[in-house]
Parts: C-alpha cells; sequence; structure tokens
C-alpha cells in the first residue's frame, strides 16, 4: 500500500482507477488518514487502523468541509483512541445515546399533561370498551364548547373534571397539586370527581412506565391519602321504588306525551335491565318463537330474559323506525335514526306527579331486585334475569337454567308488580301468538 503526502492538489486530483468502483489514497505523513475516491468522482477522508487483530474502518468527512490540517487532527484523535483499545465507531455510538437521551429528558420537560393523556387514550384504546374510552374523553374534556346534544338547554360542553390539569407539564403534577385539585372538585362534583380520580391514577401509572415519560413522573402523584380523603367514598344508592309506589309511579309514566319514553322506562323497571343496554336493543334480539329478549350485557357481552308478555305488548307497539326498539324520531331523513337519549328529565317529571323523590333510571333497575323481595324468588334467578355474576361456586358451576324456568319466576314478578301498580292487563294489547297472564 504506497503511500505520499497529502497536498491540496494531490487530493483534487486522485481519481479512482479504472475498472474499480473505488480506489483509496493514504496519507504518509498522518498514520491511518485516507482518502476514498468512487468511480462517480465522490471523494471522503477516511481513518483506518487495527484493533484487536481487526480492521476498523472510520470515515471523516468530505474534503470539501474538512481542509487537510483538520483531517490530519481528527486521524490523531481517532489513532489515540484505537491505542487505548477504544473503537471509534462505540465511542461515537455512545456520544449519540447521550446526546438523544439528554434531548429527550430536556423534551419531556416540556410535555403537557394533555399531550401525555392524548397519547395514553391512543396507546391503550384497542384494550378498552367503549364506555371506559368514552369516560376518559369526557373526563378531560374542554367546556364551552358546542354539544352534540344540548346539555339541559344550554347546548355548549361543561369541562370536565380533569380539564383543569391538561395544561399543566406533566412534570409538574405533582402530589400538591392533585391534592388541591381533588379538594376543589370534591367540593363540586364528588361522584364524578371520584371516576376521573381512578382515571388519572392508571394514567400516571401508564406514563411511569414509559420511557419517554418515566423522566417526568415520580412515582405516582394522585396516590395520596390527602387526595382520597379530600374526594371521599361513595355511599350506597338506596333510591328504589317502594310497592305502595308503584301505582303512583305507573299512572304518571304512561301518561308521558311521548310512548317510546314510556314504554321505555316501563320494560327497563319489569327487566331489571341496566339503562344502557335496554336503549341498545334492536329488534333483532325479540324472539317471538321462543318469547326471548337478548340484553347486549356490557360485562358478559350477552344474555337472554325471558320477554314477559306485558313487556311484549309495549315493544311490539312502538313504531318500527329503523334497527333501534326505542329509536328517535328525527326530522331530517338524511340522518340514520339513533336510540333515544337516556330520558333523566322526563322521567324526573313523572316523579314529581307521582310523589316520589330522587328516584333515577338506576333505582329502576334497583327496585325490580327490591321488590322480588315480596316473592320470595330465589336469588340465583333474579341474578341472571339482571345480569349480575354468580355470588357462589355452586351457582357459578352447578346451576343451569333454562330459558322457560326463567319465565316461570319473571313472568310471575311482572304479573305481581302490574297487580300492584292497578294496570289491568289486557291480552288483546298483547301480539297474537304470545300467552298473556293477566294482573286482575
Amino acid at each position: 500500500m504506497s503511500k505520499e503526502s497529502f497536498t491540496a492538489g494531490r487530493i483534487a486530483g486522485y481519481q479512482c482507477a479504472p475498472g474499480k468502483t473505488q480506489t483509496l489514497y493514504w496519507d504518509a505523513k498522518a498514520p491511518g488518514l485516507g482518502l476514498r475516491v468512487t468511480a462517480s468522482g465522490a471523494r471522503a477522508y477516511v481513518f483506518e487502523s487495527r484493533l484487536f487483530s481487526k480492521t476498523v474502518r472510520v470515515t471523516i468527512g468530505d474534503p470539501r468541509s474538512w481542509d487537510l490540517g483538520k483531517a490530519r487532527t481528527e486521524a490523531a484523535r481517532l489513532k489515540t483512541l484505537i491505542d487505548a483499545g477504544q473503537d471509534p465507531r462505540e465511542v461515537k455510538a455512545e456520544a449519540r445515546a447521550a446526546h438523544e437521551a439528554r434531548a429527550a429528558a430536556a423534551a419531556v420537560q416540556t410535555v403537557t399533561v394533555n399531550e401525555a393523556w392524548n397519547t395514553y387514550l391512543e396507546d391503550r384504546r384497542p384494550y378498552w370498551g367503549e364506555r371506559h374510552y368514552s369516560d376518559h374523553v369526557a373526563k378531560a374534556q374542554q367546556g364551552g364548547l358546542p354539544a352534540v346534544r344540548g346539555t339541559r338547554g344550554r347546548g355548549v360542553t361543561i369541562a370536565g373534571p380533569l380539564y383543569p390539569l391538561m395544561s399543566i407539564k406533566l412534570c409538574e403534577l405533582d402530589a400538591p397539586t392533585v391534592e388541591a385539585w381533588a379538594v376543589r372538585e370534591g367540593k363540586k362534583r364528588p361522584a364524578s370527581a371520584r371516576l376521573a380520580w381512578r382515571l388519572l391514577k392508571g394514567f400516571l401509572s401508564w406514563c411511569a412506565e414509559q420511557p419517554a415519560y418515566a423522566g417526568a413522573v415520580e412515582g405516582n402523584p394522585a396516590k395520596t391519602k390527602k387526595s382520597r380523603e379530600a374526594l371521599g367514598t361513595a355511599g350506597a344508592k338506596q333510591d328504589a321504588l317502594q310497592r305502595e309506589q308503584l301505582a303512583g309511579w305507573f299512572s304518571a309514566v304512561r301518561q308521558l306525551s311521548n310512548p317510546v319514553t314510556a314504554a321505555y322506562l316501563q320494560t327497563l323497571l319489569l327487566t331489571g335491565a341496566r339503562p344502557g343496554e335496554v336503549l341498545k336493543m334492536r329488534w333483532e334480539d325479540l324472539n317471538e318463537r321462543w318469547r326471548g329478549l337478548t340484553i347486549r350485557d356490557k360485562v358478559e357481552g350477552e344474555r337472554t330474559i325471558p320477554l314477559t308478555p306485558y313487556v311484549a305488548s309495549l315493544l311490539y307497539a312502538l313504531p318500527r323506525r329503523s334497527e333501534w326498539v326505542f329509536s328517535s324520531a328525527v326530522a331530517n331523513t338524511d340522518k340514520p335514526l339513533k336510540p333515544i337519549s337516556k330520558p333523566h328529565e322526563q322521567h324526573g317529571r313523572a316523579c314529581v306527579v307521582a310523589g316520589v323523590d330522587g328516584l333515577t333510571l338506576h333505582g329502576l333497575r334497583r327496585s325490580f331486585r327490591s321488590l322480588t323481595e315480596w316473592l320470595e324468588c330465589p336469588t340465583g334467578v333474579v341474578a341472571q334475569i339482571m345480569g349480575h355474576k354468580p355470588s357462589a361456586t355452586a351457582e357459578k358451576h352447578y346451576t343451569v337454567r333454562p330459558l322457560d324456568l326463567l319465565r316461570l319466576h319473571h313472568e310471575r314478578i311482572e304479573a305481581w308488580i302490574l297487580k300492584q301498580a292497578g294496570v289491568a292487563f289486557d291480552s288483546a294489547q298483547a301480539k297474537p301468538g304470545l300467552r298473556v297472564i293477566t294482573a286482575a
């Protein structure tokens, strides 16, 4: 390998040997310094040496950017590393990694809670149900934006409990900040704030596990005793219809101007289903042949319960405007029809007329369970109709109830409730082919 002292003129004159893709020229003055010239005319200073019996070659740079003096100085530096037993390539990689780590650490200091929150939702959404995802969105949403559906006539969104934290830098979301937030939100809307706090704890635990955010979160600042105490504990709900209130409640509900809402509320009480489960009912879920009703269970996926006579008469009397049983009526036919919204206000007005205080839609589900105590129905039967998980090993693994056995009890429950409510159920109201139980 011939060498000659590099000069600016020689560097400019070196050419790639004919028939080769590249040719290397070596400097006689700086050990290991060479010039690589390719067939296309590209030139670059290189350094080559041996480390632990292996050849090490490093590209220094283009002669247009590196003058000869700087190239010799760089070759001398690389030779020093080699003599010290260090691979210049590894040294460079380590330096780059350290630089990137410093840059990432600096960048994470500017990340807001909102930016990390959106990344969190995108990352976890495939593992969540739609309800759990929508809770995350709602609890962090901005207020004052046009609402898709007007909120009690205001027509704008209400800021979620977590929204005040969204603009804070993630690295500044410490325990005192969360505790002060818990005190404020706990006074205004404790139930909503408690759910938001649980979501926040999950989010911060996720951040601590992510390399991109771990440097900004130390522990979980939401997991403190002060935050928990400021938000309080949820008390057990006690709202439920008593037997003597059934007559007034049924009378008020059946007089509602919207027959779809009236049918929905009565179905809610007589099936013991969750409010959202009843809203999601489709016409295909009604099995006339087997007199069954498929409920899209939020826990188990779906369950089938008896389609009792009075409930059947309510449902089959509704207009079939879309796939949904409880379909909303809209004037614009260009938009697909959707299920009605949960009729909290209409139910509230009916309860005022009936003289029933504080009864929620979920309270109707609680009412179904409570009223069955009068009939001494088997607990497992009621739980299966309502979609509660079995509470004992024998119930879970050894009891299999067919639909007809559930019907035996469910129709008795319906007939008893109607009798207490003074609802005379005429068989002419039932769909032909359905067996009718008269509660007279």
